[in-house]
């Protein structure tokens, strides 16, 4: 196989705004390549948000056999085509690696009434259709998911609270804060700022242990009695068409971008999770995935 390599510059698709979760990873992955001269063309992020990051993949799907695109993938993709929002089989976009996993904050107003989680499930046990939760980026995803888990734990139909949905966490934690939502179920470095300020306080988190920084004296979910253990990972996905040599390179790419030291601090920084995952690995992790997917949404009524 004749080895391939960028002609160009490179465009790293993010399909939510500048400072969004997915823009977040384009610019850290971007970052790592150009400080430490991976390629020896520029590296730029594409913010293409809109429709729970769905318009950036027909971006990328317009780019067909062009190894100079790749665009940061989540799970969103699958439980989007499960759930039959979109009938393009994220198949179509060649994985090329998982980055990272992060976790699901779930925070409040820092004078909102609901003080901790309990509250928050006594609210949902006593009428859950009262309840207004913000999120991004799409339904079914991570963080709707995570929400379902709790709502379900209180005993409630996981279809009542009101959700509201936004394409980047950043709009999220501004609903909560204007006081248009109860609660934001948010990845964990989108509320950074408002933590520090006191502007939110966290209830609950989806990780197996506590985070640290602001996250320090918030309680995971399970140390409250809560099955809510779930992470979202992001990755990397070419658009269709690419080649054996075009996948090869950024295999290569993307396990030595995220060896830098400036990934692994941009994980400390962002309380990011390492995963990395490629080849037979990854693609054994997605189907799995997928069938554990479709079971869950089923199971806490997402599904349609």
């Amino acid at each position: 196989m004749k080895a391939w390599k960028p002609q160009r510059e490179i465009a790293i698709i993010a399909g939510t705004p500048p400072g969004g979760g997915l823009d977040r990873s384009a610019r850290a992955l971007a970052r790592a390549i150009e400080t430490n001269s991976l390629v020896e063309v520029p590296v730029k992020v594409v913010n293409v948000g809109g429709d729970g990051g769905r318009k950036a993949w027909l971006h990328v799907d317009r780019c067909v056999g062009d190894g100079h695109v790749i665009g940061i993938s989540s799970p969103n993709m699958a439980a989007d085509y499960l759930m039959g929002v979109t009938t393009t089989d994220p198949a179509r976009f060649p994985a090329l690696a998982i980055l990272y996993s992060e976790y699901i904050a779930f925070v409040v107003r820092g004078d909102c009434a609901i003080r901790r989680g309990a509250d928050l499930l006594g609210r949902l046990a006593e009428n859950a259709g009262a309840v207004k939760i913000a999120l991004s980026t799409s339904l079914g995803n991570s963080n709707h998911v995570a929400v379902a888990k709790v709502v379900r734990h209180a005993g409630a139909d996981t279809k009542a609270p009101a959700i509201r949905v936004f394409d980047t966490a950043l709009d999220a934690v501004a609903d909560v804060i204007a006081g248009n939502a109860d609660v934001g179920a948010i990845t964990a470095a989108s509320a950074v700022p408002e933590l520090k300020a006191g502007t939110l306080r966290t209830i609950g988190i989806s990780s197996p242990a506590r985070l640290g920084g602001p996250y320090a004296a918030a309680p995971t979910w399970v140390e409250q009695g809560v099955d809510c253990l779930i992470g979202s990972w992001r990755g990397a996905s070419g658009p269709p068409g690419l080649d054996n040599a075009q996948i090869a390179f950024w295999q290569a790419m993307l396990a030595a971008s995220t060896g830098t030291a400036e990934w692994k601090a941009d994980l400390e920084r962002h309380f990011w999770t390492e995963m990395y995952l490629d080849g037979a690995q990854l693609h054994g992790y997605l189907a799995r995935e997928r069938k554990d997917m479709r079971t869950m949404l089923g199971e806490l009524g997402l599904l349609t």
